[in-house]
């Protein structure tokens, strides 16, 4: 079995990164490993799964990112998703919600090592694709020079295949999910002293990281660097992945080329029954610091809400478009 090259990947977000903000990454980078939004493992198991877990066949290479903490239902969840056809299943240890953390997942599963093994080795046991883990470096009041060596320690014996941190506490008391994901100081040193200590293990470091300049840079101690608000609301940087991190071609950079690959996917959503925003609102911010992306903007904000929206509204925002003089170097 091929493995996901975990040198670059863009995060999973919750409202973010779904099917279409997928296709859309996905025309900007060949070689990114792209992550669904955590999708708990009893919605899978119970829920409907088409609309849960279907994709395109263009997303590849993809991963599926699954909360929860029993693991007999893990294992169907992960088996579920490997039939799909996801590339890799990664067991989320470090969203902080409260919903999450009433449903005894996420963050909090820092505290319980023993009980994150478990889960891998029910899921490595239930699937033959890669088993990854994404976690924080601790919460609230653990020491995380102790607290992360214990979770890698629990998962490793499991037989993970990889492991992503967010180099961040989780503070499950005093903070909100947003505030956790830029309040708790970094500590990438810790990160790249776990991967020194572990060298057979893939690791992967997340948070914070804004340009592919520091993802070279974290790559000189890492296996790979995930991106999340980053590669959002800047996805041109996605352009240049291809070309720095793997040193390969990408697709055409031109953002008025990727948009014009994207419309016929738009058109085929829409004629589906589909609304045009659920495509477009992941492109806003594609020509962020170009002449006319304020219009963008505003005319797919306002016209892909309205009720028989079609493709014509994507074509007249980017009429408002204009290169800049001097283009920027993507990334």
């Amino acid at each position: 079995m091929t493995f996901p090259d975990p040198r670059f990947s863009v995060a999973p977000m919750m409202d973010w990164t779904d099917r279409h903000c997928r296709v859309f990454h996905r025309l900007l980078t060949r070689r990114a490993l792209l992550y669904t939004e955590m999708v708990t493992s009893a919605a899978v198991v119970h829920g409907d799964k088409p609309r849960l877990l279907g994709f395109s066949a263009a997303e590849h290479p993809v991963a599926l990112q699954l909360g929860g903490s029993d693991p007999r239902e893990l294992a169907a969840a992960a088996r579920i998703g490997a039939d799909f056809g996801y590339d890799e299943i990664n067991l989320n240890v470090g969203c902080p919600s409260d919903r999450v953390q009433s449903g005894r997942f996420g963050a909090c599963l820092m505290a319980e090592p023993d009980l994150v093994g478990a889960c891998v080795a029910a899921m490595k046991a239930a699937v033959a694709v890669p088993v990854t883990v994404k976690c924080r470096i601790g919460i609230d009041d653990q020491d995380p020079e102790a607290a992360l060596p214990r979770l890698v320690a629990a998962v490793r014996a499991a037989g993970v295949d990889g492991l992503v941190v967010h180099a961040r506490k989780a503070w499950l008391q005093g903070l909100s999910p947003k505030e956790n994901r830029t309040v708790p100081p970094l500590d990438y040193p810790l990160v790249h002293r776990l991967k020194a200590a572990n060298p057979d293990l893939p690791v992967a470091i997340n948070g914070g990281i804004a340009s592919l300049d520091e993802a070279l840079g974290h790559l000189e101690h890492v296996d790979g660097v995930m991106l999340g608000r980053a590669a959002y609301e800047h996805p041109r940087l996605l352009a240049a992945v291809d070309r720095r991190l793997f040193g390969e071609p990408g697709p055409d950079p031109d953002p008025f080329d990727v948009v014009e690959r994207l419309i016929p996917y738009a058109a085929a959503h829409v004629e589906a029954g589909g609304r045009l925003s659920n495509v477009t609102r992941h492109v806003l911010g594609l020509f962020n610091g170009w002449p006319g992306a304020r219009s963008w903007r505003r005319l797919l904000t306002v016209g892909a809400t309205r009720p028989g929206a079609g493709v014509e509204v994507v074509r007249e925002a980017l009429a408002a478009v204009r290169r800049p003089e001097v283009e920027d170097a993507a990334a």
